[in-house]
């Protein structure tokens, strides 16, 4: 582990700074999850990080209400219709 300082609005401090693993956890993925959405690192780079599992912070950020996959309606409906195209050429 290393110690960092950081300068934050007081109130804040409280939030922080909480004992519990699970809001640990939380928060550590929190601080990760702009670099997995700019693609700078991977879940799995992410997951490493803290020590847990790939799928265990999927479920965290699904909980945290996060995506995996962030797609537009058009991109799914893309994807869906590839899917189609390939059922109907391949046997």
């Amino acid at each position: 582990m290393a110690m960092v300082s950081l300068e934050m609005p007081e109130k804040l401090v409280t939030f922080i700074m909480s004992a519990e693993k699970e809001d640990q956890l939380e928060r550590n993925a929190m601080i990760l999850y702009p670099y997995i959405r700019k693609g700078i690192i991977s879940h799995g780079r992410a997951a490493e990080i803290l020590g847990i599992f790939k799928m265990d912070l999927i479920t965290l950020y699904s909980r945290l209400g996060l995506p995996y996959l962030e797609m537009t309606d058009e991109e799914i409906d893309e994807e869906l219709e590839m899917v189609r195209h390939l059922e109907e050429v391949m046997p």
